[in-house]
């Protein structure tokens, strides 16, 4: 991975769009060891267990399904949605022929701690906001649970890409944001980079054919949002409010907006919460 880091904003969405279409996507290092491990015992591994084995990781996850999404589409009936559904429309040997030893973020970023960092905390979110988002579906006997986990993992690739081949901006973004912090994350990112990445995102995953139903679930932008959108939508939220523990501001409407979906009162809401993530919860405030 030789790709140079942007330095200064493209000029339009469709030209961030296109240099981010074929770039090459790290993962993690512990996703690259565990895909060695598995290819060693092949003969033992079904999808179900490479499908577990990365589901926490979102660069393989996007990695995964982008090369699913390029595989017979006009001779398919239905999209692959999670790793599971991609490594069975691919075969176990096709898998391990196309995914050989994968980059991985550790060393690309190597050099940059600041980068690196700043990955890691939008990667621990991307966690946080799968699970929740996964309880919710779940709570809610939604039969496609798993790909709303799988877009509340997926909600902030494009961060994740821009502080890869980007930390530059990205740094920026984020200092303004430290630097204010009424400041919406869209409207620093039009400042610095003059898009915004949820834009991106839509964009990037129309040119990978991604499945609809994971575009659907992402787009925070829908004027009216379903169930399963707002599974994620406040699944994401819950997990931006929720970083740095449990006295953000914004923490009892979400509370509210989560417990309205699921027809839980407050009480009952934060347990499921603390249920999800095994946090040790503090009391539940008046205000709630």
């Amino acid at each position: 991975m030789n790709t140079p880091r942007l330095t200064k904003p493209l000029y339009s969405l469709e030209a961030w769009a296109n240099h981010f279409q074929t770039l090459d996507i790290p993962v993690l290092g512990s996703s690259a060891e565990q895909l060695e491990a598995l290819r060693a015992n092949e003969d033992n591994v079904d999808a179900h267990l490479i499908g577990e084995t990365f589901a926490n990781d979102p660069l393989m996850t996007l990695k995964v399904l982008r090369h699913a999404a390029s595989l017979g589409r006009e001779r398919r009936t239905t999209d692959a949605e999670t790793i599971t559904a991609a490594v069975v429309l691919m075969g176990i040997t096709p898998f391990f022929n196309t995914f050989g030893p994968q980059p991985t973020l550790e060393e690309w970023l190597a050099n940059d701690e600041e980068a690196f960092e700043g990955v890691d905390a939008v990667l621990r979110r991307s966690d946080r906001a799968s699970r929740f988002a996964l309880g919710f579906a779940s709570h809610r006997g939604d039969p496609d649970a798993y790909v709303i986990h799988t877009a509340a993992l997926l909600h902030d690739f494009a961060e994740v890409l821009l502080w890869c081949y980007a930390p530059a901006l990205a740094s920026e973004i984020s200092r303004r944001q430290q630097a204010d912090s009424s400041l919406r994350s869209s409207k620093a990112q039009k400042d610095v980079l003059g898009i915004e990445l949820v834009d991106l995102q839509q964009s990037l995953m129309r040119m990978w054919h991604l499945p609809q139903l994971l575009s659907h679930c992402i787009d925070d932008k829908a004027k009216v949002h379903d169930a399963q959108e707002l599974c994620v939508l406040y699944a994401t939220r819950l997990a931006r409010h929720t970083a740095k523990g449990w006295d953000n501001a914004g923490i009892p409407d979400d509370v509210r907006d989560v417990g309205e979906l699921l027809n839980l009162r407050p009480e009952p809401t934060l347990r499921l919460l603390h249920d999800l993530l095994g946090d040790a919860l503090p009391p539940l405030p008046s205000n709630y």
